[in-house]
């Protein structure tokens, strides 16, 4: 999957340009949508993209097994290491980091730079039966032969080195920072239910910086959730004094306790107060969504947000408003996102190289394209298309 925009397409502003110094890349997507019938892969993708995140995260010294599975389909690929690639921008830097990895070993570990275009190799990792693990240290690593060899010793099989040798850095040493914090803190993935967790973590950032609680009401307002007041029961057991401006997966980890949260609702015959449990599904989604909405659109650039099925349990109007907002807005961030909602290849909102559709192969093996890889216009009707199988990634469902 690629959030490189294709040229001559339309819609600027569904694109931003990377600053990157000395490389002439092109434009970048501010969003993608992922559709695919039932069991065609598009939840998996999300599971993916939250591997390295996951392990970059695990306690120091972990020996539980690796968050990864084989294809299950093929019995020659039980042993088969799984290959996970990003290619991303941080600080003005073009960075491409691979893993492979089994369920109880790190196989392989390749991080690569690009400054000024030119490529460079920060460090490999690679571990084979037959001569055990090696390490390749490029000329750029900074930290020098004593250094490396200190961050490889600490460096256990289901370990991450980037994890070890950016958490063992000195003060002086922040070149693997830099990759290790955007892997870890801005690539957020939000897997299917995935809201009611994200729902506590915006409750418990409000409860640590309540000055900011009016922006969650407007959200909501915004999008016709007629919420006037949030405020929160006295709860000891959840930490205080945080600021709002930090990585939205550390508030997963100050959770102690769900914050006994009240919300007061303003109609024609006055005010009523609700406890949050008396809510509906979308507006506890949308309670959920606001903090990671936050980082995407009103803190800083650099962001990614992925979420398994955007649309549970919101009206197709507030998700169209919702992605309309992202597109006008000046943040070089970007969403992606599964869902079975087709009123937005309706909307003219987005362009064809943001559509994506996944469908499941005669192996069970999921294929994803893009709808831009299928001859068309930027003007087609593409949910109209999309629905007569011009783009594949339909059920096929028999008839009785």
């Amino acid at each position: 999957m690629s959030m490189v925009a294709s040229p001559r397409l339309g819609k600027k502003q569904n694109t931003f340009d990377p600053e990157v110094p000395g490389e002439d890349l092109p434009k970048l997507l501010k969003v993608a949508a992922i559709y695919g019938p039932n069991a065609s892969g598009k939840s998996n993708l999300v599971k993916a993209l939250n591997v390295i995140p996951k392990l970059l995260d695990r306690v120091p010294g972990a020996e539980s097994s690796i968050p990864v599975m084989p294809f299950r389909f093929d019995p020659d690929l039980a042993q088969e290491p799984s290959n996970f690639e990003v290619n991303f921008i941080e600080s003005n830097l073009r960075f491409h980091y691979s893993v492979a990895a089994t369920s109880e070993r790190i196989f392989e570990e390749t991080l690569v730079c690009y400054p000024k275009g030119k490529e460079h190799l920060l460090f490999s990792r690679v571990f084979t039966q037959r001569t055990g693990e090696s390490y390749t240290f490029g000329e750029l690593l900074e930290g020098g032969p004593i250094v490396h060899e200190a961050w490889k010793n600490l460096t256990a099989p289901q370990s991450l080195f980037l994890a070890q040798a950016a958490l063992n850095s000195s003060q002086e040493l922040q070149q693997l920072k830099t990759p290790y914090k955007w892997l870890l803190k801005s690539n957020i993935c939000i897997a299917q239910n995935g809201m009611t967790t994200w729902s506590l973590a915006s409750r418990s950032a409000l409860m640590t910086a309540p000055d900011v609680i009016e922006l969650l009401e407007k959200f909501l307002q915004r999008l016709d959730i007629p919420i006037t007041n949030i405020r929160f029961e006295e709860n000891p057991e959840l930490d205080s004094d945080k600021e709002l401006n930090i990585a939205p997966r550390d508030y997963l980890k100050w959770i102690k306790k769900d914050p006994n949260t009240k919300l007061t609702h303003s109609t024609a015959l006055g005010n009523a107060e609700f406890d949050y449990s008396e809510e509906s599904g979308g507006t506890q989604n949308l309670i959920g969504f606001w903090l990671p909405w936050m980082h995407l659109n009103m803190i800083s650039d650099g962001k990614v947000v992925v979420i398994d099925e955007l649309d549970s349990s919101l009206h197709p109007k507030i998700v169209e408003s919702l992605i309309k907002e992202h597109l006008a807005g000046d943040k070089k961030t970007q969403l992606i996102f599964t869902t079975h909602d087709t009123h937005l290849m309706n909307t003219k909102l987005l362009r064809r190289d943001q559509f994506w559709v996944t469908e499941r192969d005669a192996n069970g093996a999921t294929q994803m394209f893009s709808v831009h890889d299928f001859q068309g216009r930027d003007s087609e009707d593409i949910e109209k298309r999309y629905y007569e199988g011009r783009y594949r990634g339909l059920p096929i469902l028999s008839r009785s």
